[in-house]
């Protein structure tokens, strides 16, 4: 399939996580060849990998019609479905893919993925939020997602100079681009906060909005 000496990868899933590394392997030279059922997320990268294919990747003949086993590496980029994750990861050993990497969406289904064979199990949301937290790095972060390159959703302590006030009376939206989707008090979370009741010192405002604003809060400046 590919040029001699150049490394050789299949991506099984086109969600999010999955176009994001097929993308990124292309674009280091890779051959890449990207697929899933869904026709439409094929065609969407098709223009940026080597290959796209749309095909049933839970089946093991369509599998290896692809000729799988010749590349060096897979990653298995299975969203929500847990049980076809786990399946493609062992028919993609089975082909002969000497190497597996295998998108986990829990400790338990990494476990899982680890007895089945797979060489590397990797959790990209708590990794982007461990990245993003990281460059958000502060006081008050306790722990963020990153939604896109410019936005992230965060969890941060109520800074002490608005203890006692309200989400009113601090007009986040219209004054930083903020928007405070929860508030978690104790073990409580409240996805629907008055927006006058004062905030309290032990609240932990679930926040979504712009890297830059929530870097600031995280670092406890105005």
């Amino acid at each position: 399939m590919a040029k001699k000496g150049k490394k050789e990868f299949v991506v099984l899933g086109l969600g999010a996580f999955g176009r994001s590394v097929a993308v990124a392997l292309a674009d280091a030279g890779c051959q890449v060849m990207a697929v899933d059922s869904d026709s439409s997320k094929v065609n969407e990268i098709m223009d940026r990998v080597t290959y796209a294919v749309t095909c049933d990747v839970a089946n093991v003949e369509a599998l290896q019609s692809l000729g799988v086993n010749n590349f060096d590496g897979a990653i298995v980029a299975i969203g929500g479905d847990i049980e076809v994750s786990v399946l493609v990861t062992i028919l993609a050993k089975e082909c002969g893919i000497g190497y597996v990497v295998a998108k986990a969406q829990n400790d338990l289904h990494a476990k899982i993925l680890h007895k089945v064979g797979a060489d590397l199990v990797v959790f990209p949301e708590k990794e982007a939020g461990i990245r993003i937290a990281n460059n958000l790095f502060g006081n008050n972060l306790l722990d963020a997602i990153e939604l896109s390159s410019t936005f992230s959703m965060a969890e941060i302590t109520v800074p002490e100079e608005w203890v006692g006030r309200s989400l009113i009376d601090l007009n986040l939206r219209a004054k930083r681009k903020l928007n405070v989707i929860g508030i978690r008090r104790m073990e409580h979370l409240n996805i629907n906060p008055d927006a006058a009741e004062p905030l309290k010192a032990e609240d932990v405002l679930i926040m979504i909005g712009k890297n830059e604003e929530l870097k600031k809060l995280g670092e406890g400046k105005k």
